[in-house]
């Protein structure tokens, strides 16, 4: 599937968008449909301890999505061309991967979809997709690979985010979509609680992760899709 493949972004990342009646629900709730390039009416929320526009604030622009390549902007003598051609070979040799059961949980400050339990196929799944696709990323200098860094990083972190972009790859990888931004404890709980209940009939069991999305950023920072690669290896 190819949306916006003409269009020129200035970063790009590959992620899981889900499809079909649970990626409505989640493009409505954040207040950004990537898959249509538009806003999203969203909806009342029983239970939420803010209006749904400022608790999605931080993550709408990003759109419903779990991350396996964080966003990046392109080497110098590569092209979105050669990335989408890239993208769509890995994805014919890899397989699809099935989570038996997802659930809305707090991680830290938000709130988050997450599989109830780790799964080996999609963390492996996500590490091959950063390597293999990593020619294609630009290195940061080290002013911006100073700004990257936050304060509690483990030093395997540390090491992941100068050998990859980004600290939590491979095995520091935790599969999420996110629902909020940043919260306090309480009301990081409240949001999870009221979110539980929200997206409970919505959530797929099984579900099946068939495809991988090239997804660019816009120059207002919004994620757009691009190309949608079927996982048939």
């Amino acid at each position: 599937m190819q949306v916006d493949g003409s269009a020129e972004y200035r970063r790009y990342g590959i992620y899981v968008v889900p499809e079909g009646g649970f990626y409505r629900a989640g493009a409505a709730w954040l207040g950004w449909d990537s898959l249509r390039g538009e806003a999203a009416g969203q909806p009342a929320v029983d239970g939420l301890p803010g209006d749904p526009a400022d608790l999605t604030a931080t993550p709408r622009k990003y759109g419903f999505h779990g991350t396996i390549k964080p966003p990046f902007r392109l080497a110098a003598g590569t092209d979105a061309a050669a990335l989408d051609a890239a993208a769509r070979a890995f994805c014919a040799t890899r397989a699809p991967v099935e989570i038996p059961a997802l659930e809305v949980r707090r991680l830290g400050g938000f709130v988050a979809v997450v599989p109830v339990e780790p799964s080996a196929a999609l963390a492996d799944l996500a590490a091959a997709t950063v390597e293999a696709l990593d020619p294609f990323r630009a290195r940061p200098d080290a002013a911006e690979l100073a700004r990257r860094r936050k304060p509690g990083l483990t030093q395997r972190q540390d090491a992941l985010l100068q050998s990859w972009g980004y600290p939590y790859v491979m095995e520091e990888f935790r599969f999420h979509l996110t629902l909020t931004g940043k919260l306090h404890r309480d009301d990081a709980d409240r949001a999870r609680d009221a979110l539980a209940a929200h997206f409970a009939p919505l959530l797929p069991a099984p579900f099946r992760i068939g495809s991988l999305c090239l997804m660019g950023e816009d120059p207002e920072g919004r994620f757009h899709l691009a190309h949608r690669y079927t996982l048939s290896g």
